[in-house]
């Protein structure tokens, strides 16, 4: 990429709005996005002009792009009001992926502003990432529990032997759970809110009021940790920025609990998909105990975040083949940008280790994952991922993995369900009363025996009752 600080784009060249710009989000997107992402390639270079509901963007394709817009913020802007269609007023008032970006929350911050907030997250997450902090220590256990509190339901609920989908009846309420037991909720979360995250990253037609459905839940849990501080993320999140207002505060961890439930889960899944279709490198890195490598060679095939969030150019710039107007939006797509390091780490003249450790699904740059908030979302994926090849003796899909249900928008690409066909080891063991720190929080002042049954309860509703 050519970066020219006082050019600007030359007057014959073509503009995003003049361009005959294809629709990503098609049927064959749906079946191999690979395939499209390898036809715009060969078509346009490293940089393709696509349509994303209708809106006209550059869709960066090959890694060295993808890497640069996310490393230069003083380029590559976040902030959504450096968007030249939004200002102009020439986005649909409808368009789904909108709401989602009109959130007021450090990822969508820039420079000073987004350098505090992310101080302000990291401080907050110190003590849980401290695996021999009080915290630390609580948080790991309450993680290995919940999972074995699944699969000592499933166990319960149908048989040893029998078919469950790893989606709805482990990834998921697992998720929700770790989530109640680090905000802080006086209660646990819903499968709704999953729902709603969905809703809001796929762009669906009711992204927008399923937005302000989270961000409500995310501020009243605010409003009640201010007034009931405990020992949890929202209570540390305000005592790193006391001034921050209980629907500031309810944006960031709406935002955190995107990346906690969709963006960990999708790892998780993913995971747990490459391994059970056989991908031979993969379970290489099992096989020897590398749960680390395992994650990464997985999130190589299959990153959790797609297609990542926009960047806005802060002037005209030259990037691939095109020159980019400033104000113009860029999408990073991390799964095409994955494509190259696949190809470098299939050559011979190249060790396999080359490319795992440069996978994008943590992000990079100063918009990157914070090291404490990865170092927990590696703890949680490596320990649910390592719980089931821990319990489960035997399991493979029930349906060719060509056939399985994927959710395909412009963002994520992640899987709907995981059917799977299971044999539990001998080990697992039926769900009963567990110690009292390793149940969701509550405030009512009941006893351990009456918080794991409520656990056990919603347990029962998110695995059998998930639609």
């Amino acid at each position: 990429m050519e970066a020219h600080p006082y050019a600007t784009a030359p007057a014959d060249s073509p503009s995003l709005e003049s361009l005959p710009v294809q629709p990503l989000l098609t049927s064959e997107f749906d079946v191999d996005p690979g395939a499209v992402y390898q036809r715009l390639r060969r078509q346009y270079g490293p940089v393709a002009p696509v349509a994303l509901m209708g809106v006209p963007a550059w869709l960066v394709l090959d890694y060295r792009e993808v890497l640069e817009v996310l490393r230069n913020e003083s380029l590559w802007r976040r902030d959504i009001r450096y968007w030249r269609a939004r200002a102009e007023g020439r986005l649909p008032y409808d368009w789904p992926l909108l709401a989602g970006y009109e959130v007021r929350q450090t990822m969508f911050m820039d420079e000073d502003e987004h350098r505090a907030a992310r101080a302000s997250l990291h401080s907050a997450l110190g003590p849980f990432q401290e695996a021999r902090s009080p915290q630390g220590w609580e948080l790991r256990a309450t993680v290995a529990s919940f999972a074995d509190e699944l699969v000592g339901m499933l166990a319960a609920e149908s048989g040893a032997a029998g078919f469950a989908d790893l989606g709805a009846q482990y990834t998921r309420p697992l998720l929700l759970m770790v989530t109640t037991k680090l905000f802080g909720c006086p209660v646990e979360l819903g499968d709704e809110l999953v729902m709603d995250l969905w809703r809001m990253l796929d762009g669906g037609p009711d992204a927008g009021p399923a937005t302000g459905r989270a961000l409500a839940a995310m501020t009243r849990l605010v409003a009640h940790r201010r007034a009931r501080p405990g020992d949890d993320l929202t209570s540390y999140m305000l005592l790193a920025d006391p001034g921050m207002s209980d629907e500031q505060l309810g944006r960031e961890l709406f935002m955190n609990a995107v990346y906690l439930n969709d963006i960990t889960g999708n790892m998780v899944m993913n995971t747990l998909l490459e391994v059970l279709r056989g991908n031979a490198t993969v379970r290489r890195s099992l096989s020897a105990g590398q749960l680390g490598e395992t994650i990464n060679r997985a999130a190589l095939v299959n990153p959790p975040v797609a297609n990542m969030c926009f960047r806005f150019a802060a002037r005209d710039v030259r990037l691939g083949n095109f020159w980019v107007r400033a104000g113009d939006v860029v999408s990073p797509s991390a799964a095409a940008a994955h494509q190259d390091l696949l190809a470098i780490g299939s050559s011979p003249m190249v060790g396999s280790t080359v490319s795992t450790r440069a996978h994008l699904g943590w992000g990079a740059g100063p918009h990157g994952c914070p090291s404490a908030a990865r170092e927990l979302g590696g703890m949680i994926v490596t320990t649910a991922v390592g719980r089931v090849f821990d319990h489960f003796s035997k399991a493979e899909l029930t349906l060719p993995p060509d056939q399985l249900p994927w959710r395909s928008g412009p963002v994520v690409r992640g899987l709907k369900v995981l059917p799977v066909r299971y044999e539990l080891s001998g080990r697992v063991r039926p769900p009963g009363p567990g110690p009292r720190e390793h149940t969701a929080p509550t405030d009512n002042g009941r006893g351990a025996d009456s918080q794991a049954k409520g656990l056990l309860a919603a347990l029962r509703r998110l695995m059998f009752g998930a639609k």
